[in-house]
C-alpha cells in the first residue's frame, strides 16, 4: 500500500513539471511572437507611413494642382528679337492651349525651340494661373553659303545655308515665317565661297579657321570706311592664307588673315585716291604690307550702285537684373 501511494504521488509530482515545462514554453513562444511583431512595427512601420503620406500627397497633387482646371493655359505670351513669326514659335513649342501651366515640362519647351537653327537662345516661365511666357533671341546672319545638289526636276539646285557672326549655320527661313521680307535679307548677304559642303551642319559651328577669318572680314567690312561705297558680294576662302573678297562694283580685294579694321583703311585710302583720279579699283592685294599692288580700271566703266540695307527689327536686349 505504502509503495501505491508513493507511486501515485510521483505521477501527481510529475505531471505538475510536465505542466510547467509546457507553460514556459508558451510563454517564451508568445513573447518571442510579440518581439517579432514589435520589431516589425517599428522597421516597417515608418517605411509604411511614409509610403502611405506619398501615395496621399500624390493623389492630393493630381487633384488639387496638375489635373486642376484652374491652371489650364490660355494664354501663350510669345516675343521674339527676330523676324520668326510668333505663331510659328507657338507652334515650334509644341504646347496646346489648355494643357496644365503646372504640370507642364519647360525644359521640353525650351528645347522643342532651341532644336531650330535660327534661334540662339529661350526663356520659359509660367505666370500663375493660366500664362506661358516665351523669349526668344534669335541668330544674326551675316553670310550664307550656296551649296549645289542634285535635284531629279530640274538636274542642279542650291541649297543655301546662312551663318551667324560665331559660324553657326543655319538653315533660312520659309518666308511665310517671317516677318520681313527674307527674300532682300539674303540677296544682301556676302556669299562664301570654297567652303566644303560636308563642313555644313544646320545647328552647328563651322571650325575652319578660313571660314572664321571670312565671318570676321564680313563683321568688320559693316563698320568700316568702306560701308556704304562699295557692297561685298563674294569672299573666296579656297586659297591657303588669304581672302579673296569680290565687290558689287566688280573689285578685287585680297586679305591677308588679321588686321581686317588696318586692311579696310588702307582700301578706303586707296579708294579715295582712284577717286581723285577718276579711277577704280581693278584689283588690289591688302595683304601685303607695303607697295600695295593695285590694278585700276576706269571709275565711269564701273557700276556704283550700292544697294541699301534692309532695316531689320531692333532687337531688344535684355539687361541681367
Amino acid at each position: 500500500m505504502w509503495f501505491k501511494r508513493e507511486q501515485n504521488k510521483n505521477r501527481r509530482l510529475h505531471r505538475h513539471n510536465v505542466l510547467d515545462v509546457k507553460l514556459r514554453s508558451d510563454q517564451v513562444r508568445a513573447n518571442r511572437t510579440r518581439f517579432g511583431l514589435y520589431l516589425f512595427l517599428v522597421v516597417v512601420g515608418p517605411f509604411f507611413g511614409l509610403y502611405l503620406l506619398w501615395r496621399v500627397g500624390e493623389v492630393a497633387l493630381n487633384a488639387f494642382v496638375y489635373e486642376n482646371t484652374d491652371f489650364a493655359i490660355q494664354q501663350i505670351d510669345v516675343k521674339t528679337d527676330g523676324m520668326i513669326a510668333p505663331e510659328q514659335l507657338r507652334r515650334w513649342a509644341g504646347v496646346k492651349p489648355g494643357a496644365n501651366l503646372i504640370a507642364l515640362d519647360l525644359a521640353a519647351v525650351k528645347r522643342n525651340l532651341e532644336l531650330v537653327s535660327v534661334i540662339n537662345s529661350v526663356s520659359v516661365e509660367r505666370v500663375l494661373p493660366r500664362t506661358l511666357r516665351i523669349r526668344v533671341t534669335e541668330r544674326d546672319p551675316i553670310a550664307q553659303v550656296n551649296v549645289p545638289r542634285a535635284d531629279g526636276a530640274s538636274g542642279i539646285a542650291v541649297s543655301v545655308f546662312q551663318l551667324d557672326a560665331e559660324g553657326m549655320v543655319m538653315q533660312p527661313l520659309d518666308p511665310r515665317l517671317s516677318t520681313v521680307s527674307l527674300a532682300q535679307i539674303n540677296s544682301q548677304l556676302p556669299v562664301i565661297t570654297g567652303v566644303n559642303a560636308f563642313q555644313l551642319q544646320p545647328g552647328r559651328r563651322v571650325e575652319l579657321s578660313q571660314v572664321q577669318a571670312a565671318l570676321r572680314l564680313v563683321a568688320a567690312f559693316d563698320r568700316s570706311p568702306m560701308a556704304g561705297l562699295v557692297d561685298l558680294r563674294r569672299v573666296d576662302v579656297s586659297a591657303p592664307g588669304v581672302l579673296v573678297a569680290t565687290t558689287g562694283q566688280g573689285s578685287a580685294i585680297t586679305f591677308g588673315l588679321e588686321n581686317f579694321d588696318g586692311q579696310l583703311r588702307r582700301w578706303r585710302q586707296i579708294f579715295d585716291l582712284g577717286m581723285s583720279q577718276q579711277k577704280a579699283i581693278a584689283s588690289v592685294d591688302l595683304a601685303v604690307a607695303n607697295n600695295v599692288p593695285v590694278r585700276w580700271t576706269l571709275a565711269s566703266a564701273a557700276p556704283v550702285i550700292v544697294t541699301p540695307k534692309v532695316v531689320k527689327p531692333v532687337k531688344n536686349r535684355r539687361k541681367n537684373v
